[in-house]
């Protein structure tokens, strides 16, 4: 899978699962709505009740700001349908009051009407997109 074809599968994905590790490496991994700007993935942290907004995964991205990626598909009657793809980069912690992060909630709102007031934004600058896919080579 080419690195093209590994971000068009990742950008049409409704979902990503968000892995991220303290400054000691004890990884945390959390699922995640997200929308890619060019070779930025965005995800914020909404007002959904949470016990705090002080969430681990960011806590992380400040500590050690290497994080990946990653959505799949699973097809349990076609297994040649199954493919996964990562987005391997390094994330930083938006404020709520940055333009950047006011930009990113409007595309999250374009892909996922139900998204609510955010507070931080977490970007994700992807240095590497990879994956493989079951029925490589068919298109």
């Amino acid at each position: 899978m080419t690195p093209a074809e590994a971000r068009a599968r990742f950008a049409a994905a409704r979902v990503a699962r968000l892995a991220t590790a303290d400054g000691a490496g004890r990884p945390h991994l959390v699922p995640v709505a997200f929308v890619v700007a060019g070779e930025t993935i965005y995800s914020a942290v909404d007002a959904k009740p949470k016990r705090t907004r002080a969430l681990r995964r960011l806590a992380n991205v400040r500590e050690n700001p290497a994080v990946s990626l990653l959505v799949d598909h699973w097809d349990e009657a076609d297994w040649a349908a199954l493919w996964w793809v990562r987005a391997d980069g390094r994330g930083r912690v938006i404020d709520s009051e940055d333009p950047e992060a006011h930009r990113a909630v409007e595309l999250l709102r374009e892909c996922y009407p139900a998204q609510r007031d955010a507070g931080e934004v977490l970007a994700v600058e992807v240095d590497r997109w990879s994956g493989w896919a079951a029925g490589a080579g068919q298109g």
